[in-house]
């Protein structure tokens, strides 16, 4: 390669994918190869566009640029410090995030879900007056809600008032603050009794037993905001016998679950869940309608 003072950012590129394979880089943060997310990087700590053209990698760093990159790819390779912690940013679509190790890392299917599929299961014709996030975190799905639903009052509940803070940040950045109210609680509890045209919510679902077997990326994540419980499930259940008052008849709760499908349907065979379908098949995210949630016996 180059000597640091002449490497062009096509050489950092290539140093960098390197790295990412000698130091074994867990993904699914922010990217899903190495390629992209140093591509990312690089652009970032140079302060270029992430639309930029090919050329651009035939730029020649400067000794203070190469310092710098060097930098966070040590602490991205070594430490295995996530992306978006690095850069303070995270992405969910065209939308950008402030995000830090106060909170989860925005990652959610409801991207793909919330502009076409939800809505077919609301009434036609009749505005989302109504909506709340639960387990907000960033704030970030709260967000996409109040884009979503532009005449909307949305709620974004949170336990954790570190994320909290971000959350409120993030609100103001998208200049949703007067409709987007945020409120500390764990699920409904500190919430005052509203009825919700919708409920969302991508709570914390990993069994605890399993998160010392995450990648070191994923554990630099808050532990709360991952660990549902033994089965996973506890802040699920908690959520959905509370959702059962908090529902306009004609309401639906979606939640997304991760690798909890098989362990949903066991459950919750009662609630008879409907799996959204997702472009990669994962289909992790389900959605109970107000009345059959309000028969069940749970």
């Amino acid at each position: 390669m180059s000597p640091a003072a002449t490497a062009t950012l096509g050489d950092w590129l290539h140093r960098a994918e390197k790295l990412y394979a000698k130091h074994r880089v867990a993904f699914g943060q922010v990217a899903t190869n190495a390629h992209d997310e140093a591509l990312y990087l690089l652009l970032h700590a140079l302060h270029l566009p992430l639309d930029s053209k090919p050329a651009v990698l035939r730029r020649k760093l400067t000794p203070e640029e190469a310092a710098r990159v060097k930098e966070i790819f040590r602490r991205r390779t070594e430490e295995h410090v996530p992306a978006a912690y690095l850069t303070r940013e995270a992405f969910l679509g065209e939308h950008k995030f402030y995000v830090d190790e106060r909170v989860i890392i925005p990652r959610s299917y409801f991207l793909e879900l919330l502009p076409e599929q939800i809505p077919q299961w609301l009434p036609l014709g009749k505005p989302v007056k109504r909506a709340v996030d639960v387990c907000t975190g960033s704030g970030c799905l709260a967000i996409l809600l109040a884009h979503q639903f532009e005449t909307a009052k949305v709620d974004a509940i949170e336990l954790s008032p570190d994320a909290l803070a971000v959350a409120k940040f993030n609100v103001a950045m998208h200049h949703v603050a007067k409709r987007v109210k945020l409120f500390h609680s764990d699920v409904f509890d500190a919430v005052p009794a509203v009825k919700y045209d919708l409920i969302l919510s991508n709570p914390p679902y990993v069994p605890t037993r399993e998160l010392r077997g995450l990648p070191e990326e994923f554990k630099q994540e808050p532990a709360m905001a991952l660990d549902g419980g033994k089965d996973g499930l506890d802040i699920i259940r908690k959520l959905l016998r509370q959702a059962r008052e908090r529902l306009q008849p004609h309401g639906i709760i979606v939640l997304e679950v991760g690798g909890l499908r098989a362990a949903m349907d066991a459950s919750f065979p009662e609630l008879d869940l409907h799996w959204l379908h997702t472009e990669d098949g994962e289909d992790c995210v389900c959605l109970v309608q107000a009345g059959r949630l309000k028969r069940w016996r749970g």
